[in-house]
């Protein structure tokens, strides 16, 4: 029998969407915020010379420099003022969850709610603009050192600093916007619509090298089929669950005494989602960009050595990747999306318990035994997810940039956009339902009649 939450999705359809006015406003509201993120990333960065700027990326389209066009949503490869994309709120992110997670100061002012959350907030925005500047200062110095401006000086720097800075903090407000009054992660969502926007192009790309000979009809179908493999097998690792048995006893709810109860706590085999490979890859972003476009004039001993090591499909990048993916794995998910202690002291709460588990500190033991046991399949499904397509791609030279972190991120934010649009619709047709029950009642209380009078 499926219960009445279950029915109630499954009565879902368009209809009820049209209904929502509340669910139709926040759809349109992210819809357009993401809009004027594409319409951001075709203004260009001003003093730019255009023209060598697309000979550059055309040659370093197959290696990092796709990859990171394809993260800015080809702000970066037309050097627009969304160039930075939201990389550095990330890097900034993950440097204050480490030092919340390290220092005492900052663990107690994550505790205390709303105003410590706040503030934490602001220390990450101050983060970001520490790193934007840093990175935009990066860019604009091996801008010039590629011969990719037209008139190179201090100028032409502070002109590229000031417009990237502005750009990326424009763009973490959307993000911000979007969470709070439309639909989803603001942050992800606009990760996803950059990827997206760049696959139809590089779609066609591939096909034509394939009607050109530089690749094979197999290698072709290979590459589909497996795209095919990895979306299935990522949807099916993202809904995968371990259930945790919880027993509730009797207890006495006003005058009436309920029964023993039995419940599950689910526990994702990928509690992180899809963070540990965001993060991974803004960490793998941040030196390889510049070391990218100092490339173009002059290869110096150091740059040569970073792109040498830390290009794509390379022994040492690979497993700097996948070592970054297990440790945030692991990060993410004991401090910030399951908490051991948290779940337990919850349970505590409200008089439930692990059977053959104490309450407390055994129960809280327990979790973190389950979950680590739990991340350790989710780690590695993360790991390999994003580092089989970097091998294949380095191996088969496909001409345009392939990762298993894109699809990984096209597929996670799509199944939590669908979710969270899910239970707007959910709880506007509960509200509907007490509505109705309201109405109910009052047109029975209208219809009683007064005492007869003698």
């Amino acid at each position: 029998m499926a219960s009445a939450v279950e029915q109630m999705a499954a009565n879902t359809s368009w209809a009820a969407l049209g209904k929502a006015t509340d669910l139709r406003n926040r759809i349109l509201f992210t819809l357009g915020l993401l809009i004027v993120y594409r319409l951001g990333t075709y203004i260009p960065v001003p003093g730019i010379d255009g023209a060598a700027l697309r000979q550059f990326m055309e040659e370093a389209g197959q290696g990092i420099g796709g990859m990171v066009s394809m993260f800015t949503g080809g702000a970066l490869g037309r050097m627009g003022i969304f160039a930075l994309g939201i990389m550095p709120y990330i890097s900034a992110s993950i440097i204050v969850q480490l030092l919340t997670a390290m220092v005492p100061a900052l663990e107690q002012l994550k505790k205390e709610g709303e105003q410590g959350r706040k503030k934490i907030n602001q220390y990450t925005r101050y983060g970001t603009v520490a790193l934007a500047l840093f990175q935009a200062y990066g860019l604009a110095v091996s801008l010039e050192a590629g011969d990719l401006a037209h008139d190179p000086g201090w100028y032409f720097r502070a002109a590229v600093v000031i417009t990237l800075v502005g750009g990326t903090m424009f763009l973490m407000w959307l993000g911000e916007q979007i969470t709070a009054r439309g639909i989803g992660n603001g942050i992800s969502l606009i990760i996803f619509v950059g990827i997206v926007a760049e696959i139809p192009a590089a779609l066609a790309q591939f096909f034509a090298s394939g009607r050109s000979g530089a690749i094979s009809p197999a290698v072709i179908i290979g590459v589909i089929l497996m795209v095919v493999a990895v979306i299935m097998f990522v949807v099916f690792m993202e809904r995968a669950l371990r259930k945790i048995t919880i027993q509730y006893p009797r207890r006495q709810v006003g005058m009436k005494m309920t029964e023993a109860q039995q419940s599950h706590l689910p526990v994702k085999v990928n509690p992180a989602g899809v963070i540990p490979a965001i993060f991974a890859s803004s960490l793998l972003l941040l030196p390889t960009t510049i070391a990218t476009f100092s490339q173009a004039g002059s290869t110096g001993p150091i740059m040569s050595t970073i792109l040498a090591y830390f290009g794509p499909g390379q022994p040492l990048y690979l497993l700097f990747f996948a070592a970054m993916i297990v440790f945030f794995a692991y990060f993410y998910t004991f401090n910030v999306s399951f908490k051991p202690d948290d779940v337990a002291d919850n349970l505590k709460n409200q008089n439930g318990f692990i059977p053959g588990i104490r309450p407390g500190k055994k129960t809280a033991e327990h979790l973190e035994y389950v979950v680590n046991r739990v991340l350790v399949l989710g780690a590695a499904y993360l790991a390999a997810v994003c580092l089989m397509p970097e091998i294949l791609r380095s191996q088969y030279a496909i001409p345009f940039y392939f990762g298993g972190t894109s699809v990984l991120i096209v597929v996670s934010v799509t199944m939590d956009t669908i979710q969270q649009i899910q239970s707007h619709l959910l709880a506007h047709q509960y509200e509907g339902l007490i509505q109705k029950s309201q109405l109910r009642g009052k047109s029975k209380t209208r219809k009683r009649k007064g005492p007869a009078r003698r």
